[in-house]
């Protein structure tokens, strides 16, 4: 049996304060709709449909998913905005309802809730609230057995003491779907067309009911403005911290570091304060990493050291490298083994060679550097001309003297030496020496300007 999933995403979600549609603020850095499409595609969805209204556009050019988008013109509801997707729906295929400001549903729960669906019974994620306020409440029958949910506003003086409170998620036979979606009404408080009366419908039909939990309650927590949004992302982070100390992993603080995607550590990592990584993120056995330091979409191997303050974006370091602090490597840095980057030093689409050193004050960009390099204070390679950027190509053992300008297209031949204060635009052949300076001068007597 086929499996959809419909996500409902078309709310303004006012109470964000927000020009941003609700499911396109971030939590972990990325939208919660992203995070709710994520699972959809863990669970082998044969179909997701997603249903929008307000900020339509803004919604779908976040996603680059293959999705059905359906469109809600007016908001009357959750049964009505499932309705904007049935007849997307085939017959006898089961159906999954998420909501794309509902984003951390872990996946096994999901499966537990589609495993349950029969031809006649649904399976309704259900939780058991301290303090219900605000939820649909669970009715059971003297079995136990589920007969209704009841929004909160239509609730009497008994219903309103139920803590089994209603999520919203629910699947259950595309055939059940088709049958009694159309029968929903509106006579109640909001005028709208409630999806949760779907299953007073189906049970006074012979319909079953079977209810599952979350593991955790924040699982099916939804998120209506910004200080739910901060709970849940410091909920979210908590859960990452504890899974990678875990895993062996060393955090001076778990409270003070940000997992924006994918991190993976081998043994003996250290985190220290007020780190934030950021897409997909590799650390080998061993590496350090210094307070307040931001990586991205980048890999680093066993035993390096980031010091403080350095940014890692799109870049990938091989063992035993060594970086900041306050180095700044833009994409397509590449550090060979044994290489290190000090302080004050920027990079881009550069390689460093097996233990090559740029220490200080410095700006490569655009350039290949060989092994055993040295690169003096100051130095930068001058690769863009407004329009165009050209290549620096520094050979093996090459000595560049401080505040050199490398004016590219330039090759320097292996084991050449350059003097400080250089400014060099041809090519150094192996084992020269280059200086390229003014011929300095003195002059006897000079009389200092004095100011008046």
């Amino acid at each position: 049996m086929s499996l959809h999933v419909i996500i409902l995403a078309a709310g303004q979600g006012s109470r964000m304060k927000s020009a941003l549609p609700k499911v396109i603020h971030t939590l972990a850095g990325k939208p919660m709709l992203q995070h709710v499409l994520d699972t959809a595609k863990t669970l082998g969805a044969d179909g997701i449909h997603v249903v929008v209204g307000h900020g339509a556009d803004q919604v779908k050019d976040l996603v680059t998913d293959d999705v059905n988008w359906c469109y809600q013109a007016e908001q009357l509801g959750t049964g009505h905005a499932v309705a904007q997707a049935i007849d997307e729906i085939p017959k006898n295929a089961k159906v999954l309802i998420l909501y794309g400001d509902v984003p951390l549903t872990a996946a096994s729960t999901l499966q537990a809730l589609i495993d349950g669906v029969t031809e006649e019974q649904l399976s309704l994620l259900t939780v058991y609230l301290e303090n219900p306020t605000g939820y649909g409440r669970i009715i059971r029958d003297e079995s136990e057995d589920i007969i209704a949910i009841v929004e909160e506003k239509d609730t009497n003086k008994y219903e309103r003491l139920v803590n089994e409170v209603n999520t919203g998620i629910l699947a259950l036979n595309s055939d059940l779907l088709h049958r009694y979606l159309p029968t929903l009404g509106n006579s109640n408080s909001q005028s709208e067309y409630y999806l949760t009366d779907l299953i007073e419908i189906a049970v006074t039909n012979g319909c079953r009911v079977e209810a599952h939990q979350p593991q955790n309650e924040q699982e099916v927590q939804g998120v209506n403005n910004r200080l739910q949004l901060c709970e849940l992302e410091c909920w979210y982070q908590s859960k990452v911290s504890e899974e990678l100390m875990l895993a062996g992993v060393t955090l001076f603080d778990p409270n003070r570091i940000d997992v924006r995607g994918s991190l993976v550590c081998g043994q003996d990592v250290v985190i220290d304060l007020n780190c934030i990584f950021e897409g997909n993120v590799q650390l080998g056995e061993g590496v350090s990493i210094g307070p307040n330091c931001l990586i991205k979409n980048s890999s680093i191997a066993a035993h390096s050291t980031i010091f403080a303050n350095s940014i890692i974006e799109d870049s990938t370091l091989d063992e035993n490298t060594i970086v900041g602090p306050f180095a700044r490597f833009r994409p397509g840095t590449k550090l060979l083994a044994g290489a290190k980057v000090g302080n004050f030093v920027e990079t881009k689409n550069t390689t460093v060679g097996l233990g090559s050193k740029v220490n200080h004050l410095s700006y490569v960009g655009d350039a290949i550097l060989g092994e055993n390099v040295n690169i003096g204070a100051g130095t930068i390679t001058c690769n863009y001309d407004g329009v165009n950027k050209y290549k620096t190509e520094i050979g093996d053992g090459v000595f560049v003297g401080s505040n050199t300008s490398l004016v590219a297209p330039v090759k320097i031949g292996e084991n050449a030496t350059i003097g400080a204060g250089s400014t060099i635009n041809r090519e150094i052949e192996a084992d020269q020496l280059a200086i390229a300076r003014s011929k300095q001068r003195n002059i006897d007597g000079w009389i200092k300007p004095v100011k008046k």
